[in-house]
Order: structure tokens, then sequence, then C-alpha cells
């Protein structure tokens, strides 16, 4: 194939599966809103299941639901014949995906779920399949004649993984907003990584208490210099006689009051009395763009009194693996 054929080829694919999104869209009705619900108000779990590709779609969707606040695994259909049909229970609701509706390996599944009035929720595109016929809902993607998979032979698996995946992210994305799942709760599930790094709180990784370099408005620079030092974090917190936080200095400060009689002048004479300042309640993330922006390395943290209760500093960001 030539160069140009290739990109065709690739867009013929990126092209077969955005109409069958689009097809989606326009048919997104009650019955998606009723399995939303149901869902929600589920006792139990998701029980995820699927042979083949829509098997592999299934653990995504089942992490996916996981990880927002739904409780939800995925039972392998051959699995499940052989002694994990216990592990769904009365209080669960199946989500079994099967383009066709006729994956016999699914079968088990579905008896049990007839036999223990468990809800079946297919996502397939047959609605008078088998696995149609016995669903209480339906999620329905479109079938091969009205969205063709990209596969030349309108065969592999492509166009209809992609419903699929998409028909679970659409669920998982519903069921986040019914629940008013927050970034809060989102981290409490990602501790580990990137993700759960970036969601992380300011209070969580700031330095307090001793360690804060806070001195009163009353010191010189010479005494304030030694606690400046000690405390190694670039800056200076000037509070007045009852705690609040009135002024700053950092090393620039320092370097644009150099002069012979620097180590005599008041704290009050070199601070900056305007600094940046934020809640511990923020993010990390969020901190670390009020750095970049303001092109500084180190925020003090106030309560609502203007009180300082922390010190976050890039390093703690970097640290935390937020930067």
């Amino acid at each position: 194939m030539t160069p140009e054929e290739i990109k065709n080829s690739a867009k013929h694919t990126l092209t077969c599966e955005k109409n069958m999104i689009d097809l989606m869209i326009s048919r997104i009705d009650d019955s998606f809103v009723t399995v939303a619900n149901k869902i929600l108000n589920l006792a139990g779990r998701v029980i995820v299941t699927g042979m083949g590709k829509p098997g592999h779609i299934g653990k995504k969707i089942a992490a996916s639901l996981a990880s927002t606040g739904t409780p939800a695994f995925f039972v392998h259909p051959a699995e499940a014949s052989h002694g994990d049909l216990g592990m769904i229970t009365k209080n669960d609701l199946v989500l079994a995906l099967s383009n066709s509706g006729e994956s016999k390996e699914l079968f088990d599944i579905v008896n049990y779920c007839k036999r223990f009035s468990i809800p079946l929720v297919a996502v397939t595109s047959i609605p008078e399949s088998t696995l149609g016929k016995a669903a209480d809902y339906i999620l329905q993607i479109p079938n091969k004649q009205e969205a063709p998979e990209a596969c030349p032979f309108n065969m592999a698996p492509t166009t209809s993984m992609i419903a699929t995946l998409a028909m679970g992210d659409a669920l998982t994305v519903a069921l986040m907003n019914m629940r008013g799942f927050t970034k809060e709760l989102y981290h409490d599930r990602h501790p580990g990584g990137k993700l759960g790094n970036v969601l992380i709180k300011v209070k969580d990784i700031m330095a307090k208490g001793d360690d804060l370099p806070v001195v009163p408005n009353t010191m010189n620079m010479a005494d304030a210099l030694i606690i400046m030092s000690k405390k190694m974090l670039g800056c200076l917190g000037i509070l007045d006689h009852e705690g609040h936080l009135i002024g700053m200095i950092t090393d620039g400060d320092l370097r644009r009051h150099m002069s012979a009689d620097l180590m005599t002048k008041s704290v009050t004479e070199v601070m900056n009395s305007a600094p940046t300042t934020i809640s511990g309640e923020i993010l990390g993330s969020e901190a670390l763009n009020i750095m970049n922006t303001k092109k500084i390395t180190n925020i003090f943290v106030v309560d609502a009194d203007k009180k300082p209760v922390g010190l976050i500093h890039m390093h703690h960001l970097l640290q935390a693996g937020v930067a």
C-alpha cells in the first residue's frame, strides 16, 4: 500500500466509528435512564460479563464503574460456568455484552439470572437475539447494517467494540453525575500514580507547625535571616501581634534590598506586604498553576482569619509527584 492508501484506511476506520457514535447519540432514550437509575439504587454490585473482544471491553467498563463510585467487577463467562456464578448475588445486576446476542458462553449466566431473579442488562445490537429476549433491560448499539465494522469484510469487531465501550463510558459518567461524585472521592480511589498525585490537597503536603518560617514584625533582618536559613524554605512570613500574616520575604526580596545596612533594617521594610496566599483545601495541582502563573516557588497557606497554617513549596509538589 502507498502512504496515501494507508492514511485513507485509517481515515475510513475513524469515520466508521465516528458515524456509529453519532448514531448512538441520536438514540439515547428512556431505556438508558431506566438502567442508570436501576444501577444507582442497586444494593449490590454491577457484574460485567462478555466473551472475546466484548470481554476485554467489559473489563474496562467494570474498572471504570468501580473507580467512580459504582461497585463493579468482571466475571468471565467460561469461569462462571465452573464455579464463579457463586460470585453473583441476588442484590447484584448483570451487564452482559454481546454484539450478536448469541454468544453461547453467556447462556449459563443468563439462565442463572433468570433462575434467581437477578436483573440482566444486555448491551447488544440485536434485541431479538437470545440475549436480548432474556434481558430485563436493553442498551442497544447499532447493528452491522446501520454502522458497518471498519473491517473490509464487515466482520472483525471494530466499530461494534467502540460502540460497546462508548455505551459503558456513557453509563459510567451518567452515574458519576447522578451520585454527585467529587474529585475528593476520585482521589480516594486513585491514591497511586499520576491521577492520584494531581488530586492531592495542599494541606496534605504543606510544611506546618514548627517548620513554618514565620517571625514577628518587630524583628530586625539580622535575626530574621538566621531563622530563614534555619527553616530552609527560601522565605519568611511576617506576623503582626495577633498572628496575622502581613507580609512575606523571599530570596528575591533580599536581592532587591541588598545594601550595606540590610541587617539593621526591620523586616517590615523589606517584606512584600501583599503576598499571595491560598487555602489548604485547594488541590496541589491548583497551587502549582498559581505558582507557574505568578512565577513564584512558595505560597503561605492561611485560615479564614488570615493566620498562616502552612507553607507550600515547589519542592513539596515535586516530591508528591504533582509537578
